[in-house]
């Protein structure tokens, strides 16, 4: 076997560990918006506590977005994504630990405290996964092409999560409590510790870990000097906002059996987390799609398609109200006796969102660090600060959801989908090229290829 097998061979390992961990991000992520329902359920129907949750899983990114940036270049890949396992556990038990004793005040705020862990781990993990990804496909649209693999992966988990909640938890009662959901809890932390010890074993490149002895890369500029990187991070806080808002809100809408929810008849938060799960699908058939094309289609052309279509399928789903109802599909859910369940046809608008907002992350990533070389790292501590958007903007929902209603808030969404759609139009185009970047881009992928 040559040296040169040997190398592809290791890198394909490590391709494969990114698209594990990327599975693992979503599957985190995605408790927080149906755990919630329990929370809001138990505040009198009040959904913006039980989006806080949510908010501090995001939050944690504020926090932990440049150190998780800097201890790639500290530890490297493998052991960061390590780190970020170990406190996956913790933050896991921590949720769990809420759901032990009766519900109140003390459990909600030790809920948020685990939420919060949690929200570090993730927000390390993707440190790792994106760059990483990114780098082994070589940058540009191969790059990319990468990324949404590992992101159809990552939509399938988020699929699983939404339905296995809404299917554990079944109808909202007072005595729905965290402890219905424990299951789950207790899988994930397998899940965890399994994942730990796959990763002990497998030889991941690490070509940005400083050698001892290595003189220090001078950095005369930032990534902020970049104009369209500095408009791609504000639309990294958009779009994780927009990914989380949209099924979060859905989610809070069809398990409300209020006045102001869809009216759902049965078992509301089974049919919710159904329904739900169906956008997380479509997003990894969007990423599936995306990562077949993204050698001959644009990166920047993708971008636009899908945040113009995203708006006409928003503003449908405002204009279309609760009235006009249509048949959950029984392959879906199917209630007693194989009765069909009812949501009203802007769900139907809203989960097709999916597949849209599927390759949104992957080309505005990949668009931001176009051209940036050496500074490409800092970039991604920044994008992942400012992923606490998806925290902030579902929170800035639920406010407008309880004084205007729930579709009146997604007009918050078509704000941010006008955003990203000027981003992909102009705002990505990087105007700052005399700005000098990484003379040794090719040692760099010399380096990449030596898996020991």
């Amino acid at each position: 076997m040559t040296d040169q097998t040997t190398k592809k061979g290791g890198n394909t390992i490590a391709i494969i560990a990114m698209f594990f961990l990327f599975a693992m991000i979503s599957f985190v992520t995605n408790l927080a918006a149906p755990i919630g329902t329990i929370w809001g359920n138990y505040y009198e129907g009040n959904s913006f506590l039980g989006m806080l949750g949510n908010m501090m899983n995001f939050l944690a990114y504020l926090f932990m977005g440049i150190p998780a940036g800097n201890l790639l270049t500290r530890i490297g890949y493998k052991k960061t994504a390590l780190v970020a396992m170990a406190i996956g556990i913790v933050g896991l038990f921590v949720q769990w630990l809420s759901g032990v004793g009766v519900m109140g005040d003390g459990a909600f705020i030790v809920y948020l405290i685990g939420a919060f862990i949690a929200g570090f781990c993730v927000c390390m993990l993707n440190t790792v996964v994106n760059p990483m990804l990114n780098l082994l496909g070589g940058g540009g649209n191969k790059g990319n092409q990468l990324i949404q693999t590992g992101g159809s992966l990552n939509s399938l988990s988020g699929t699983l999560t939404p339905f296995l909640v809404g299917a554990l938890i079944g109808v909202l009662t007072p005595e729905t409590t965290i402890s219905n959901v424990s299951p789950l809890l207790w899988i994930a932390m397998g899940v965890f510790a399994v994942a730990f010890i796959i990763i002990c074993f497998v030889n991941i490149p690490e070509p940005n870990l400083r050698k001892k002895g290595a003189p220090k890369v001078k950095f005369e500029h930032s990534p902020w000097n970049f104009r369209h990187t500095v408009l791609g991070v504000i639309g990294i806080f958009i779009y994780v906002g927009v990914e989380i808002g949209i099924p979060g809100t859905l989610n809070f809408y069809l398990a409300d059996q209020g006045s102001n929810g869809a009216g759902v008849i049965g078992d509301a938060s089974v049919v919710a987390g159904a329904v739900v799960a169906i956008y997380w699908l479509l997003m990894l058939v969007g990423r599936f799609i995306s990562s077949l094309i993204s050698g001959k289609i644009s990166t920047r052309a993708q971008l636009i398609t899908v945040t113009g279509i995203g708006i006409i399928l928003v503003i449908g789903a405002i204009l279309s109200g609760k009235e006009t109802t249509v048949n959950v599909p029984t392959f879906i859910y199917s209630g007693p006796e194989g009765a069909a369940a009812q949501v009203p046809i802007s769900a139907v608008y809203l989960v097709l969102c999916g597949l849209c907002t599927s390759v949104m992350w992957g080309g505005i990533f990949n668009l931001a660090v176009e051209g940036l070389g050496k500074y490409t790292e800092k970039a991604s501590g920044i994008f992942m600060m400012f992923v606490v958007g998806g925290g902030v903007i579902p929170l800035l929902q639920q406010l407008i959801s309880n004084d205007m209603g729930y579709m009146t808030s997604y007009w918050l969404i078509v704000g941010c989908l006008g955003y990203l759609f000027f981003y992909g139009v102009w705002g990505c185009i990087n105007v700052n090229t005399d700005i000098p970047v990484s003379d040794d881009k090719q040692e760099l992928q010399v380096q990449l290829q030596d898996v020991e």
